[in-house]
């Protein structure tokens, strides 16, 4: 059953479509990514769904509810770690748990039973106590899934989970989402540039431009890419172009590791291209097909794997207000 359904989803920021006719829906207890570079739209669909913005166009449920004309309800099924830190670093972990949960109204006899078993799971439970301003960035990141998980939502979003941590931090705030997501059962919905990152999920949708160019599993997504992927540089990268092109009916793209090409077999292929080669061969790389060579096949270009700048965020925020407003 479907919990999230999205049908031809439009924002517009002046002339500026910054989400265009996107149309998914996300299963029930299902692991859901989007992946694209800063700016493609991702934190913008997460905002409509979230009620955070107002759709231009088109029309969105989560859990039943309309997103524009049920709100309270929807907000309500939702739990939402955002990409930049939301925690008061002044009050402790347990009192930002607190403040939370009085917000979402969560009991007080049920608010210690599930601060207690979120920070337990989280490994958070010994640092209640302390202040957030001397927690390290990973924990912050945990307490943020902890904090939104607190109202047991039906829906978990996760807007680039682990952007600006490092590659173990990162690992480790995974192992702990996936742990969660067993044992707490809910869908989760989570947007990034990581490769190794949308490899979690089991759909992705490839947004690039504010659209949604494919939408599969991380497998059957790398099946579109034909072949492995083979890279050369040699002493003349023109003239091994021409010369795939003419006796192997290749089309090469010329990159700045080489020129790029796909092929079935390429292990087998290459001793006999090198033999046969009309200038030297300066070295070969040959590869299964991964989701940045399908987004590159996709869209025509690479995600760069880089931190938006502050510039990128500050446009976003203006985004988010101005659509606030109307």
């Amino acid at each position: 059953m479907a919990i999230i359904e999205v049908e031809e989803l439009v924002k517009k920021f002046g002339n500026l479509t910054a989400v265009d006719q996107v149309s998914f829906e996300v299963q029930e207890g299902e692991i859901f990514g989007f992946l694209g570079p800063n700016g493609a739209g991702k934190t913008t669909t997460i905002n409509m769904l979230c009620t955070l913005l107002k759709p231009s166009s088109g029309r969105a449920r989560l859990n039943g509810f309309d997103v524009v004309t049920q709100r309270d309800e929807v907000r309500g099924s939702l739990g939402l770690v955002f990409q930049d830190p939301t925690l008061d670093d002044r009050l402790t972990a347990e009192e930002n748990l607190d403040f939370h949960a009085l917000l979402y109204g969560v009991p007080g006899e049920e608010r210690a039973s599930r601060k207690e078993q979120l920070l337990t799971m989280l490994g958070l439970w010994e640092r209640r106590k302390d202040l957030i301003k001397i927690y390290s960035g990973g924990m912050k990141r945990r307490l943020e899934i902890a904090r939104g998980l607190l109202h047991h939502p039906r829906v978990l979003f996760l807007d680039e989970p682990t952007l600006g941590l490092d590659p173990q931090t990162r690992k480790h705030i995974w192992e702990y989402i996936l742990d969660l997501r067993e044992k707490e059962g809910i869908t989760i919905f989570f947007t990034t540039h990581y490769m190794d990152e949308a490899e979690h999920a089991q759909r992705i949708g490839i947004i690039d431009y504010g659209k949604i160019v494919a939408l599969d599993t991380p497998d059957k997504l790398k099946d579109l890419v034909g072949g492995d992927i083979v890279t050369l540089r040699t002493q003349n990268d023109v003239a091994m172009a021409q010369h795939l092109a003419a006796e192997y009916n290749l089309s090469p793209q010329n990159g700045s590791d080489g020129l790029r090409f796909e092929i079935q077999r390429g292990a087998e292929f290459i001793p006999q291209l090198v033999r046969k080669a009309p200038v030297e061969v300066l070295a070969v790389q040959v590869h299964r097909p991964t989701l940045d060579d399908v987004f590159l096949k996709l869209t025509g270009h690479q995600i760069r794997e880089e931190e938006a700048s502050v510039k990128d965020r500050m446009r976003e925020r203006a985004k988010i207000w101005r659509g606030r407003s109307h």
